[in-house]
């Protein structure tokens, strides 16, 4: 199959971070500087975002048969790469305290981003395998990176152990769906709408188990809290956000491409991993002392939430999806700078007690961390009220009355250990701990990031029609 120069621009964005990949890597072999590394990672983020507009000009297109630019994969690469921003800048306040090696952090990052736009463009089970296992080898180092904390060992060996399993399934299940069809394009699993066939069904679930583990739903969360806890902070907000858009994005892809209902066999056992998910995972957290490990249980459950869109095949669905991902990952980056400001050069402000009475201290701090805890808990005017509203009056909307209402209720249950944390904030100072657990000055980068993000917590909560409507032209280009 020839390629040609419009194919090569549709998909200019990865080859923007691919490039961005192999600068730094030579860069890092002339000489080590930690701004220098830092400022290419965010020049070629920033240049691969804004090549999503030239790339949207060649939409729709298939380049070879392994990757589709469309609509859909436009928008998931718009949330990807906005996000690797965000973590870039946190990732450079993190590794200013005291990390020795700095510079490789970069390298695996991008390798990451690119492995995940990699699984959000793919339609082919031969491209998802080879983006999976990019993003998994740069995840297992980054985990693992900081080698004199032993818990970062710990949280990469169990990573690795258990993702190395998930892949196996994958392997297995993808082998199966090629001894059955003869192909590995997902449009040849269009058929088994009508027709099942067991070895491609056996396929399926190994590849959905899979799948399950990447996004940490019940039972295949295991791993979650662990990792969440042992890697440094930037790694927990990259696994929380960009890692679980890439695989999100391609599941959708299959299950637009199945179109089976709620009460088909693959409908039912997607919708109870999403249930357990949604009440597991907040049960789980209510006691959490951790943060890091509370928001690892909470990821659990909003990854529940989102299966809704699973189940429906409409233009709501993939803008729910959309809609509900940015906000998520707005949230959860919003709460991570937080935590990534407050830590200190040996120690991560990872339990609940550096943030007592933090609005008596450092105010705008408090209010960014609550607002993000509210967008959580899905409460009004905050995006995350938004994301739920789309989800809800979708899953009416097609009659998904049992996954609606575990959402609600669910959520419910989240309420609590979201307010307990602003709770914590607004306590009284203790006696004798007057003086701040946070730097004196905040470094630039975390105001810019936290700035920003605050922005848009409240904005999509407010006002969000110029986002819905940016989201709906995105997603136009398919039609």
């Amino acid at each position: 199959m020839i390629v040609t120069t419009g194919d090569l621009l549709a998909i200019l964005p990865l080859i923007i971070v691919a490039t961005t990949a192999l600068v730094v890597m030579l860069a890092i072999a002339v000489r080590r500087v930690h701004r220098l590394t830092a400022s290419l990672t965010l020049t070629g983020l920033t240049l691969a975002f804004v090549s999503l507009f030239v790339a949207a000009r060649f939409a729709v297109r298939s380049v070879t048969p392994l990757l589709i630019v469309d609509g859909l994969g436009l928008a998931f690469l718009g949330l990807i790469l906005a996000a690797g921003l965000v973590v870039t800048l946190f990732t450079y306040v993190y590794l200013e305290r005291g990390v020795e090696q700095r510079d490789e952090h970069y390298l695996l990052l991008l390798i990451a981003i690119l492995g995940t736009m990699v699984l959000a463009m793919s339609v082919h089970w031969s491209a998802f395998f080879l983006g999976l296992e990019t993003l998994g080898v740069a995840l297992y180092s980054l985990i693992a990176y900081q080698a004199a904390q032993p818990r970062a060992i710990e949280a990469g060996i169990k990573y690795f152990t258990l993702a190395a399993l998930s892949t196996a399934f994958v392997a297995f299940g993808i082998a199966l769906i090629y001894a059955d069809t003869g192909s590995l394009e997902l449009d040849a699993l269009t058929s088994l709408a009508t027709e099942g066939s067991l070895l491609t069904s056996a396929g399926i679930v190994l590849v959905l188990v899979g799948i399950a583990f990447k996004l940490a739903l019940v039972p295949f969360h295991q791993w979650s809290p662990d990792v969440y806890q042992g890697a440094a902070a930037p790694v927990t907000a990259l696994i929380a956000t960009i890692s679980k858009a890439g695989v999100f994005a391609f599941f959708l892809r299959t299950s637009v491409v199945l179109a089976l209902p709620l009460d088909s066999s693959y409908g039912l056992i997607v919708a109870v991993l999403a249930v357990a998910s949604m009440f597991i995972g907040n049960l789980l957290a209510l006691r959490q002392q951790n943060f890091k490990r509370l928001l690892a249980y909470s990821s659990v459950a909003h990854m529940g939430y989102l299966l809704i869109a699973v189940f429906a095949f409409e233009t709501w669905a993939l803008m729910g999806a959309i809609v509900y991902l940015a906000a998520y990952f707005v949230a959860v980056l919003a709460a991570l700078g937080v935590l990534i400001t407050l830590s200190g050069p040996t120690e991560e402000a990872e339990t609940l007690e550096p943030y007592r009475g933090l609005f008596w201290r450092h105010p705008w701090l408090a209010a960014v961390l609550t607002l993000s805890m509210l967008s959580l808990a899905g409460f009004p005017l905050t995006a995350g009220f938004m994301g739920k509203v789309i989800l809800v009056a979708g899953g009416i909307g097609n009659t998904l009355w049992g996954l609606v209402i575990s959402l609600i209720l669910s959520s419910i249950i989240g309420v609590y250990y979201y307010l307990r944390v602003i709770v914590v904030m607004f306590e009284p100072l203790p006696e004798g701990k007057t003086q701040a657990a946070a730097p004196a000055v905040v470094p630039w980068s975390a105001w810019l990031g936290l700035a920003g993000l605050t922005v848009l917590l409240l904005w999509i909560g407010i006002y969000p029609s110029p986002f819905f409507a940016t989201v709906e032209i995105v997603l136009g280009l398919g039609r």
